[in-house]
This record gives C-alpha cells, structure tokens and sequence, in this order.
C-alpha cells in the first residue's frame, strides 16, 4: 500500500481484508496534517475494533514536495514540530481523555473519542526520520522506531541514539528495518540476479530518479543516495557497501534502497547481525516481489526463528507457507491438465 495513496484508500484496502484474515495485522500509513488527530483517532479506534485489535499505525511526515501536492504547506522542522503536537493530542485521545489543546499548529477544543480501541491505550506507533527533528519526535512518541538498510555499524548507532533519547522520556523503543532480500541457492547465482536487475537500469531512467530524489528535503533519502552516487557501475559488487549489502535498488527507486545479496545462510547471518545490534522487525520486500516472496520462503525461512504474537507475548512457532518448489509443482500441474484445485486453495 503505498503511502502516498492518503490513509482513507489504504483503510479502505486494509479494512476490506478484515472479514478474511485471523492474524494478519495491518500497518496502516497516516499523515500527520491531511486528517484531523481527532478523526484520525475515531478512525483507528474503529478498525482496531473491527478487526479485534490487528492495527498498526506508521506514521509519515513525507517530503516539502510530496506534501505540498496534497496542499500541506510546512518545512521540514515545522512538518516534525506539526507531528510532535499531533500526536500529543491523539494519544491524549486515544487514552479516553476529552482533549483541549491551542498549539502552534493544532487547536482542538473538546475533543474526545466515544469508541475505545481494544489494544490499550492505543494502537502502537511505528515511524521512521533521519534528522535530529525526526528522532526526538520518535523518542517521545513512537513505539516501533523504522530505519532504512543503512550498514550495521550505522544501525548500531543510531540505535544507541534513539535508546538514549527515549531514556529522557521514561521510555523505550522497539526497532525494524526495512530492506530488500535477493537470496539464491548460491552466492554466485544470487549476485547474477542482482545483476539482471542491474543490467535493466537505463541511465535516462536513474539520471531522472535521482533528480527527483535530491529535489526533496529527506534526510533519510540524502544517507541512502550517499551510497551509490547516482551512477550505474560497470561492475554489480562496486555497490556492495557492507559484505552482502547492496546499494544499487537506489538508483531507481525512492526510500529504502539496499539487499541483501547471497545464498541462504550468508542472508540469514546478516539479518541475525542486525538482529544482534537490536533489530526486532524486518520488513522485507523482493523484484519481483512474488517470485522473491517464494524464494525467501522457499530457502530463507526454514533458517530463521519464525514468531508471532500469542497467548504470551511472542512465542516462536512453526508455520506452513508455500514455497518456490510447491509452485514449480503447481506450475507442472497445470501443463500436464492435472487437477489443481486442492494446491490453488492451499497457497490461498
């Protein structure tokens, strides 16, 4: 779901999946500024209680231009000095308070939410920023603090950062990454495939990206183009900038821009590095994205310890996905006109 598709699509999306999903939980983008925090809140208040407490909030403050399009005219420090106002009011919301609050950017006058949320007081926070306005916002307000597939060495700092800021609060913080996976079943043919992609790169295409992405005022974007430069390297591994992390998804695309890059257990080991520095959270994505989807849980899974929320916290559990080699299986079904309908169903 794409954040700048405005949080009532991507509500509606998410909402629409509730009557067929058990655990699913659904992390929802809002934007701080094109919706009211109290109708923000009545809004949370009732998904989470429509799908029995499965809602997770991201909160995104986006660029002077992308929030300029959808007629929010503030810079950079103001769009975090916004945010820290709002979120002060909807957590007070959220709590069940009848809110009064006259601040530089958000007035309410008895503001109050008659529906409570059933994860208490509310549903958590995640959120992701580079920049000093950003972290202090996220010590003070986040739950799940979000960082793009910077090294490990600049991941343990700024997890150290942010622990350290949140202490000023009384609070702590939870952390996740978000980065791209390409795993194969061997180092070789893993690079070849960052390759491929490498190959299909355009020099027009990236020069015009890359314009696009200076133009903005993301101290987050700023780290991640320091990573390649904007240029296409004549050899796939000169954006290697961590042993496996690879910069090149950068060049034609906005936000998170690195993979990790080998065979199974090399990925593995590198995901349980930044699991070691404090990472709890990995949102990982492929291109294409289902065909990785069934790589990663064809050949990365069985190597990782697989948990999600149960009577007691987190508890580890053994899950049942489709894999890559079940829907080469599946794919031979259907040319030899076997019956298909019990695997279709199952990979459902």
């Amino acid at each position: 779901m794409r954040k700048n598709y405005g949080f009532q699509r991507r509500r509606g999306l998410g909402s629409s999946l509730i009557p067929f999903t058990e655990r699913m939980r659904f992390l929802i983008a809002v934007h701080p500024g094109l919706l009211s925090p109290t109708l923000f809140a009545k809004m949370a208040a009732t998904f989470d209680q429509f799908s029995k407490g499965r809602l997770l909030i991201n909160i995104i403050n986006g660029t002077s231009n992308t929030m300029a399009a959808n007629g929010l005219h503030l810079s950079h420090d103001e769009r975090y000095a916004h945010c820290d106002e709002y979120l002060t009011v909807w957590r007070k919301l959220m709590a069940g308070e009848t809110v009064d609050f006259e601040g530089e950017y958000v007035n309410v006058k008895k503001a109050k939410v008659g529906l409570p949320a059933v994860q208490s007081p509310y549903p958590p926070l995640w959120f992701g920023g580079s920049s000093e306005a950003a972290l202090e916002v996220a010590a003070k307000h986040i739950d799940t603090y979000l960082t793009w597939g910077e090294t490990p060495p600049q991941i343990a700092e700024r997890v150290a950062t942010m622990r350290s800021l949140a202490a000023k609060y009384s609070r702590t913080l939870r952390f996740g990454i978000r980065l791209y996976v390409i795993v194969r079943e061997t180092e070789e043919e893993a690079w070849k495939a960052a390759d491929w992609l490498l190959q299909r790169m355009d020099e027009e295409s990236v020069a015009n990206i890359q314009k696009m992405l200076n133009s903005g005022d993301s101290v987050g974007q700023q780290r991640m183009l320091k990573f390649h430069g904007g240029q296409i390297p004549k050899n796939v591994r000169d954006l290697e900038i961590y042993p496996n992390l690879w910069a090149g998804l950068g060049l034609v695309r906005p936000g998170p821009g690195t993979a990790v890059v080998g065979d199974p257990q090399t990925v593995a080991a590198r995901l349980k590095e930044y699991a070691d520095i404090g990472i709890e959270t990995f949102i990982i994505s492929g291109i294409p994205l289902i065909e990785e989807a069934y790589r990663v849980a064809d050949l990365l899974l069985p190597l990782l310890p697989i948990s999600r929320p149960g009577s007691n916290n987190q508890v580890t559990t053994s899950i049942n996905v489709p894999t890559w080699s079940s829907i080469r299986q599946t794919v031979g079904a259907i040319s030899s006109g076997k019956e298909i309908a019990e695997p279709a169903k199952e990979l459902g």
